[in-house]
């Protein structure tokens, strides 16, 4: 296991740009910072560099809007090798974005109040790393408290996600019912990442068109939340996104505590009851068994499995009753002999294709969630078996951004997809090692 964690904390180390300070994803696919990949990435420096994971925080924070707003990509740098890039997005185009960062106009899972909590444990130094989360812990939850006043229109406790590339999960299948309500143009456009991996492990051209044509809308309204919530064709409560808020809810609370401050631990206690009540009562799906995504736009469940459907263990969600469920029906449906856990979409829908990017393929990310999610439920055996064969893909294939589900294919090593050296898959690899 050592060779396997030298060559994480390399691939780390190599996606590291040391004159901003941050970290791409992985080199040319994706050349810029993103917003949960750079939380996620924060957690495995801990381990080795505390302050590359401050400094990659620190960046990331400092990118917020002035309504406390986070972009899910910031343009530090000009490159040619991603679309859609700045000049589409037009983050100006938004009266309170930020001055200094270009950027995008959306947001990704809100991954940084645990992600804070978890580089306090991680430190061999805890006074230091206090010292370094209450200099910036009030930009975490201006975050949240942006998402509550901003992105939950029926005062739910749920926010709202007004485009696929939010939920972190672009292509799910989850999203085919929605295209199916919307027609949009044509766009012509070069894309850029099929020119670095296989056409056929990523989203489809006309996928493409209704991504543009939702930032379109957007654009049309300068990014007004009112009006996107009045307007966009695409408008979801997502269980993995909201688990992310509620967690990291959860660890800015603990983290309050220890820094004295009564008024905002109030406030969070406040938003996290509304908020885990309601995901219970609308996200639960009781025949599925697990939680499920809502759209909002044409008011109904999206009835679909997915590894988002588990992830609410991560943020201690559901009853110890509800969770039993949870994991039967993961075992029973992801969870056969021939398959790796987690596969990111039911393997045993039609919709399932376990080579496509966010439509089947096993991802890292998830699989760390789901890990610490059962052993939060005292699902220990179950836990490491996620974390088993998490170990063993990696093992087999390299740092890959995600991976075949099915084991038949790992049997050259060539079972894993998308970008190569991916950051993500080095840094939670990291933390699973010393779990």
């Amino acid at each position: 296991m050592k060779g396997l964690k030298n060559h994480a904390i390399e691939v780390l180390n190599g996606n590291w740009k040391d004159k901003i300070g941050f970290s791409v994803p992985c080199a040319n696919l994706y050349p810029f910072q993103w917003f949960w990949d750079s939380g996620l990435i924060a957690i495995g420096f801990a381990h080795f560099d505390m302050r590359k994971a401050e400094q990659e925080i620190r960046t990331l924070l400092d990118t917020q809007w002035g309504n406390g707003f986070i972009p899910h990509i910031i343009f530090h740098t000009d490159s040619d090798s991603y679309f859609p890039g700045p000049d589409f997005h037009r983050s100006d185009l938004h009266p309170q974005s930020s001055k200094k960062y270009r950027s995008t106009g959306m947001t990704q899972p809100p991954v940084t109040g645990f992600v804070l909590e978890k580089m306090y444990n991680i430190a061999k130094d805890k006074d230091a790393v206090l010292k370094f989360i209450k200099s910036l812990i009030d930009k975490v939850y201006f975050n949240h408290k942006y998402f509550y006043e901003n992105r939950d229109p029926q005062n739910e406790g749920l926010v709202y996600i007004y485009h696929n590339w939010e939920s972190g999960t672009d292509n799910s299948p989850i999203w085919d019912d929605i295209w199916d309500t919307m027609n949009p143009p044509e766009y012509t456009f070069e894309r850029r990442d099929t020119t670095h991996v296989d056409a056929s492990e990523r989203p489809s051209k006309r996928e493409y068109d209704h991504y543009l044509y939702i930032i379109d809308i957007a654009k049309e309204h300068n990014y007004s939340d009112e009006k996107i919530a009045e307007l966009s064709p695409f408008l979801v409560q997502d269980p993995l996104f909201n688990a992310m808020l509620i967690k990291s809810n959860e660890s800015l609370i603990n983290l309050y505590e220890k820094l004295g401050d009564s008024e905002k631990v109030n406030q969070l206690k406040e938003w996290q009851e509304k908020s885990k009540q309601s995901f219970n009562s609308k996200l639960f799906d009781e025949e599925l068994g697990a939680y499920v995504h809502y759209d909002m736009r044409n008011e109904r469940p999206l009835r679909y499995l997915s590894s988002s459907s588990f992830s609410p263990l991560y943020a201690g969600i559901p009853s110890t009753e509800r969770a039993a469920s949870m994991v039967q029906i993961m075992m029973e449906k992801f969870g056969g002999d021939h398959q790796y856990l987690c596969a990111s979409f039911d393997p045993t829908s039609e919709r399932f294709n376990p080579k496509k990017y966010w439509r089947g393929p096993v991802w890292v990310n998830l699989n760390w969630m789901l890990h610490n999610g059962l052993k939060r439920y005292g699902y220990k055996d179950i836990a490491e078996r996620v974390k088993h064969d998490t170990i063993q893909i990696l093992e087999k294939n390299g740092f890959y951004e995600y991976f075949d589900s099915r084991k038949e294919m790992h049997q050259n090593g060539k079972a894993g997809y998308g970008g190569n050296n991916f950051s993500w898959s080095a840094a939670l690899l990291i933390d699973l090692l010393e779990s």
